[in-house]
C-alpha cells in the first residue's frame, strides 16, 4: 500500500502549537479523532468531537495518567499489519479500530531539568506512554503516519499519506525518542548518579547546518547542535553578515572564542587566531590598541585570520580591522559605527556572541579516533599558586606577564612557548615536535615582527615566556634566555627539574611552576 487515507487519528500532545488546526483539518476531511486528557480538553473547547481514549479501551485513565494509551486496543489499532489475514482477524475478533495517524510530542524533560526541577517532578516528566505510541506508529509505517513535530502538521493536510511521507516521518520518530532517551540516560548518570563517564555515553545532537565542506572541498561536513538547557559558544553566536560559515571558520572561531573567554571579565582584550593557534594577543586600555599590539606580533599570519574581541566592537576598531583582509570577526556586539564599517567588506563574517563563554565551565572533550571516540573532561584548569623555584622572584610586572602568556599558552598546540610582554604577546612558537623549536621559531618571529615594524628592539627582550610543558632539557630554556626574556613559567616536573632550574639562576632569570600542564593536540 502506498496512499493510506486519514479514517482516525489519535493525538495527544504536550506542546499544543497548532494541534487545533490540524484536528480541525482531519475532522473536516472525515476522520475521527481521539484523544488524551489534556489536549482533548483543548480540542472541545474548539468545538470539535472527539472520543477519549478511555472509551476506546474501556479503561479508566489510572494512576494520575501514568496509564491510559499502554492497552491492546490502541497498539493493535497501531501495529496491526492490514494486509495480514491473522491480523485483521484478531482485530475483528477483538473489535480493534486501525488508527492511520499519531500525533504525539512528549512530556517536556528536558525542560523540566533545566528549570532545576527536583527529582520527583523530573522523574514524573519522563514519557512512557507517549514513545511508545510513537514507536509502535513508526515501526508500522507501512500504514501509519507519526507527526512528533508541529512543523510537519501540513503533511497531512491532505487527509492521506504517501509512503515516502510516511517513511520520513518515521525516521523522524525514531530519532525523537532516541534523543529523548537520550536525554535521560545522561540525567540519569551524571546529574542523578554522578557519573563522569558512564558504561553507556548517550549523546544527541540536532543538525544545525549543513556546511559547504569540511577541511577540504572533498570533505562533507555539517553544523549539529547539543539538545537540553541551551548552550553558548560560536555554534549559537549571530551572523550579522558575510559569507556562509565553513567548518574552517567555525573550527577556528572556536579557538578564538575559547581563548578570549579567559579574559571574558578582563581589560579590553584581542585575540587572532590562524589555524586554530592564536598568532597575536593582546590586552590593552582600548579595544584599538589592543588589536594594534596583536596584529603587530604576527602581521604575516593575521592576514585571512580571526578576529576575536571581548567588548563590543566600536567604529575605530573596526576600521583598523577592516584595512587588510580578516576572514571573520567575534565579538559579543558591535555599535552601529562598526557594523556600518564591515557593511562595505561584504565578504567579511561578523558574528556576535552575546555575553562570552564561561571558560572554568565543566564538560566533556569529543574527539573521534579510528574505531572509536575519546572523552575527557575539558581543561577547565585555572593558574593557582605559584612556586619561585629559582633564586630571584619575578617582579610585579614579570608576574602580570607570566600570567598572561601561561594562558595564551593553554591554547596553544603543543608544543607550546609563548613570550610576552607587557600584557601582548611577542612570540608565540606551536606545534613542534620538540620544545626547543617551538622557542626558537617564537623568538625568530618575534624579530621578523619588529623588523617589519621598524622597531630600535625586539619584543622578546625583558619578556616572560611560558611553556605548556616543562623543559626537558635546559636548551630550550637557553633559547628563551637567547631571545632575552627575563621570567620564565612552567609546569615543573621533570627528573632534570634541578638541572633546568641551576640553568635559570645562573642566567639570572626568574622562574615559577604552576605544577599544571596544558598540552593542546
Amino acid at each position: 500500500m502506498t496512499d493510506i487515507a486519514i479514517r482516525r487519528a489519535l493525538l495527544s500532545v504536550s506542546d499544543k502549537t497548532g494541534v487545533v488546526e490540524l484536528a480541525r483539518g482531519l475532522a473536516a476531511q472525515g476522520a475521527e479523532l481521539i484523544s488524551t486528557g489534556g489536549t482533548a480538553k483543548v480540542l472541545r473547547e474548539a468545538g470539535l468531537a472527539v472520543r477519549d481514549v478511555a472509551e476506546v479501551t474501556g479503561f479508566a485513565e489510572m494512576m494520575d495518567g501514568r496509564v491510559k494509551t499502554l492497552h491492546p486496543m490502541i497498539h493493535g489499532g497501531l501495529l496491526s499489519v492490514r494486509d495480514d489475514a491473522g491480523h485483521t482477524a484478531a482485530m475483528a475478533a477483538h473489535g480493534i479500530g486501525a488508527i492511520d495517524l499519531v500525533v504525539v510530542n512528549l512530556y517536556p524533560f528536558a525542560a523540566t531539568v533545566a528549570k532545576g526541577a527536583g527529582r520527583a517532578e523530573v522523574v514524573e516528566n519522563i514519557d512512557i506512554g507517549g514513545p511508545s505510541m510513537v514507536r509502535s506508529a513508526a515501526k508500522n509505517h507501512a500504514y501509519v503516519a507519526c507527526l512528533t513535530d508541529p512543523a510537519d502538521y501540513p503533511l497531512v493536510a491532505a487527509g492521506s499519506t504517501t509512503l515516502e511521507v510516511r517513511k520520513r516521518l518515521a525516521a523522524k520518530a525514531f530519532a525523537a525518542t532516541a534523543s529523548y532517551d537520550s536525554a535521560i540516560a545522561q540525567w540519569f548518570a551524571f546529574a542523578d548518579q554522578g557519573e563522569r563517564f558512564p558504561a553507556t555515553l548517550p549523546l544527541a545532537f540536532t543538525r544545525g547546518e549543513t556546511l559547504r565542506y569540511g577541511e577540504n572541498p572533498h570533505q562533507a561536513a555539517a553544523l549539529y547542535l547539543p539538545q537540553g538547557p541551551a548552550a553558548r559558544g560560536i555554534a549559537q553566536a549571530t551572523q550579522v553578515q558575510g559569507k556562509a560559515l565553513s567548518y574552517n571558520n567555525l573550527n577556528d572561531a572556536d579557538a578564538a572564542l575559547e581563548l578570549l573567554a579567559e579574559f571574558r571579565d578582563a581589560a579590553p582584550t584581542v585575540v587572532i587566531v590562524k589555524h586554530a593557534n592564536p598568532c597575536g594577543v593582546a590586552s590593552a586600555p582600548t579595544l584599538i590598541e589592543a588589536y594594534r599590539a596583536a596584529f603587530a606580533c604576527d602581521s604575516v599570519s593575521a592576514f585571512g585570520g580571526i578576529v576575536a574581541l571581548n567588548q563590543s566592537l566600536d567604529g575605530p576598531t573596526a576600521e583598523a580591522i577592516a584595512a587588510i583582509f580578516t576572514e571573520l570577526v567575534v565579538a559579543p556586539d558591535a555599535d552601529a559605527e562598526a557594523r556600518a564599517v564591515f557593511a562595505t567588506k561584504k565578504n567579511v563574517r561578523l558574528l556576535l556572541t552575546g555575553a562570552l563563554p564561561d571558560a572554568a565551565r565543566t564538560g566533556l572533550a569529543i574527539k573521534s579516533i579510528a574505531g572509536g571516540l575519546l572523552v575527557q573532561s575539558r581543561d577547565d584548569g585555572a593558574l593557582g599558586e605559584l612556586t619561585v623555584v629559582t633564586k630571584r622572584s619575578p617582579t610585579e610586572r614579570e608576574m602580570a606577564d607570566l600570567r598572561f602568556a601561561w594562558v595564551v599558552a593553554k591554547h596553544v598546540k603543543s608544543n607550546a612557548i609563548v613570550y610576552a610582554k607587557d600584557g601582548a604577546t611577542a612570540g608565540v612558537g606551536a606545534g613542534q615536535m620538540n620544545r626547543l623549536e617551538s622557542a626558537r621559531i617564537a623568538a625568530w618571529k618575534a624579530r621578523d615582527a619588529a623588523e617589519k615594524a621598524g622597531w630600535d628592539a625586539v619584543r622578546t627582550i625583558g619578556s616572560a615566556v611560558a611553556s605548556d610543558a616543562f623543559f626537558p632539557f635546559a636548551d630550550g630554556l637557553m633559547a628563551a634566555v637567547e631571545a632575552g626574556a627575563t621570567a620564565v613559567i612552567q609546569p615543573g616536573g621533570s627528573i632534570r627539574d634541578a638541572e633546568v632550574i641551576a640553568a635559570a639562576d645562573a642566567a639570572g632569570l626568574a622562574m615559577v611552576f604552576t605544577g599544571m600542564r596544558h598540552f593542546r593536540h
